[in-house]
């Protein structure tokens, strides 16, 4: 944790600085546009395990669009202070809420009541999502990617009036948690990668890979993008286990395997490595050394409160409510992502966002779709932001 910073490999036009959110954190910020004065804003928010060096090739393009675009750290992520990375600690800081609270604080340290859009991948994507529910005069539109945002944990409906030893509510997350403890009993025995990061023993399975660090995130990299062949999503019928076990190993695991194992089957070869022209050596050991600092605590802890039942029955003080301001999502052709939980993508676009305006499947992505193709996402997201989608 000692050891000196150096600067990362930005583009020009690119700044990093630390800002205290009043929120707990002092934090890292990478930021274009910034020179001139009045711009709309923009946030971009990274997901797992990326940081936002992960949005470098998409802050100039939206700069020379006319905004001032801002990229934070999260909370427990990179060089932001603050946020345990720890297993042993209070999950409270780590739930949306929480984590809207880091955002809206960085926009007001910042000078801006409102901003144009807030823009989200993976983890980030639901964060955004949550900016957008909660605080809709503060984030006018957002766009999702990777992840779609089903809306906010309900309430059992109209129970009062029916027998309660006879009334069975069934809701996505019961329906998910069931399947996925059903996991363990299929032949053979499989788990759940959110329930195995939100275990004691993930971050130290991924911190300290028996192949090294740089092999096992270029193999993860490597395996959730389009490189690899094997990524050809489709939707999943139902929320069972039976349906849950047709995603790749790197969402559903074999039982007995961690995730260094998992990925270490896909590593790519020399010629593969060499053609990856999205994640360079140069780019791909930023995160190295930025995870071989901290580790992956920080990050996980997000996992930790999605499969805890608390943090969930919490976010039921929004049960109800829409996200109501302009909405997209972006995903590329081959992520699994978005079809991980069955039904969420369809949810998103006709029940948990009243003004949804596109989706956006991206050929030659996966995953890491606005680092695998930058160009066509900052396109979409221009298209979005101009109304014109």
């Amino acid at each position: 944790m000692n050891e000196p910073l150096h600067d990362l490999p930005l583009p020009d036009g690119i700044r990093a600085r630390m800002i205290d959110n009043g929120n707990g954190l002092s934090m890292h910020v990478l930021e274009a546009g910034f020179d001139t004065p009045g711009r709309p804003c923009v946030v971009l928010l990274h997901g797992f395990p990326e940081l936002a060096f992960s949005w470098r090739k998409t802050m100039l393009p939206l700069a020379d669009a006319g905004f001032h675009v801002i990229a934070p750290d999260q909370r427990g992520y990179g060089r932001t202070i603050g946020g345990a990375a720890a297993f042993d600690v209070d999950l409270h800081e780590f739930t949306f809420p929480n984590l809207v609270r880091d955002v809206l604080g960085l926009v007001s340290a910042l000078g801006y009541r409102s901003v144009a859009a807030v823009i989200g991948h993976d983890f980030g994507s639901t964060v955004a999502a949550w900016c957008a529910l909660i605080r809709p005069d503060v984030f006018a539109s957002v766009v999702m990617m990777s992840a779609p945002f089903a809306g906010p944990p309900s309430f059992p409906f109209n129970t009062a009036t029916h027998d309660a030893s006879l009334a069975r509510v069934e809701t996505a997350s019961s329906l998910m948690s069931e399947a996925v403890n059903a996991l363990a009993s299929l032949d053979p025995p499989r788990k759940h990668y959110q329930w195995y990061y939100s275990g004691a023993q993930a971050n130290e399975d991924m911190w300290c890979a028996p192949q090294g660090l740089a092999a096992f995130m270029r193999a993860y990299y490597h395996v959730k993008s389009a490189d690899w062949a094997g990524n050809r999503p489709h939707p999943l019928t139902s929320v069972t286990a039976e349906q849950l076990a047709l995603l790749p190993t790197y969402y559903v695991m074999n039982q007995d395997a961690t995730m260094a194992q998992t990925v270490a089957e896909h590593m790519p070869g020399g010629d593969e490595i060499a053609a990856c022209t999205w994640l360079p050596d140069q780019a791909l050991n930023v995160y190295v050394s930025e995870y071989g600092r901290t580790g992956f605590q920080g990050g996980l802890n997000w996992y930790r409160c999605m499969t805890d039942p608390a943090c969930s029955d919490a976010l039921r003080t929004w049960s109800g409510r829409t996200i109501d301001v302009p909405s997209c999502f972006i995903a590329g052709a081959s992520d699994w992502g978005y079809y991980q939980r069955p039904g969420d993508f369809e949810a998103m676009r006709r029940l948990a966002c009243t003004d949804f305006r596109a989706a956006h499947v991206i050929e030659g992505a996966g995953h890491w779709v606005q680092q695998e193709q930058p160009v066509t996402v900052v396109s979409r997201i221009l298209r979005f932001l101009r109304q014109d989608s």
